[in-house]
């Protein structure tokens, strides 16, 4: 008995997709809330990153007062999108703030260097001790305001004594929430100074 073998055909098709499932329209609204929800859990990250760098910099800045002997407690806050730490408390703590706040500055630049070492990434992190940038900024915006109303009713430019970019920082500010006039920095550190002119 033969037997006659039919080989297959070479015809090739191409590979069926499978269809993708409809989606119910619970799971169409479950899907459109992950999207909506994507940006916030960015913000979420971002702030959760802000207040991993006021723990770290609240660790430093303990073992700091306690190597100085220093009382003072300890705020963390997150504000404006950075970290921000404040020391309260102690009478020793002006120590750490310096002539025109030159001590705080260079214990704010360290206490960032400690967070990037730890991180891996630049922190922008706004450290206060005994309320004295909070101060500074109030009596700087009246300064500010002051004379850009004093510019605006003489027309005569004021060139203000050299600042730290924090208090040019608010002297712009003030000045801009004036209309008429405007300001701008001059000269190099550390002698750069705000201008405020007229226009």
């Amino acid at each position: 008995m033969s037997e006659t073998v039919q080989e297959p055909s070479q015809v090739t098709e191409a590979p069926v997709e499978p269809e993708a499932p409809e989606q119910t329209d619970a799971e169409q609204t479950d899907a459109e809330a992950a999207e909506s929800e994507a940006p916030e859990q960015g913000e979420s990250n971002t702030e959760s990153l802000l207040v991993q760098e006021g723990d770290i910099a609240g660790d430093y800045l303990e073992r700091l007062l306690d190597l100085l002997d220093f009382d003072g407690d300890i705020d963390l806050d997150v504000e404006a999108g950075r970290a921000v730490v404040s020391i309260d408390g102690g009478s020793d703590l002006e120590k750490l703030v310096g002539n025109r706040g030159q001590v705080l500055e260079a214990l704010q630049e360290l206490t960032r260097l400690a967070v990037q070492q730890d991180t891996g990434v630049r922190s922008r992190l706004m450290l206060d001790v005994a309320g004295w940038r909070a101060d500074r900024r109030a009596e700087l915006t009246e300064l500010g305001r002051s004379t850009a109303q004093t510019v605006l009713e003489t027309g005569e430019e004021a060139r203000l004594r050299p600042m730290t970019p924090f208090e040019r920082k608010i002297i712009h500010d003030a000045v801009a929430a004036v209309d008429g006039v405007r300001s701008e920095s001059e000269g190099e550190e550390p002698n750069r100074k705000v201008v405020v002119l007229k226009g």
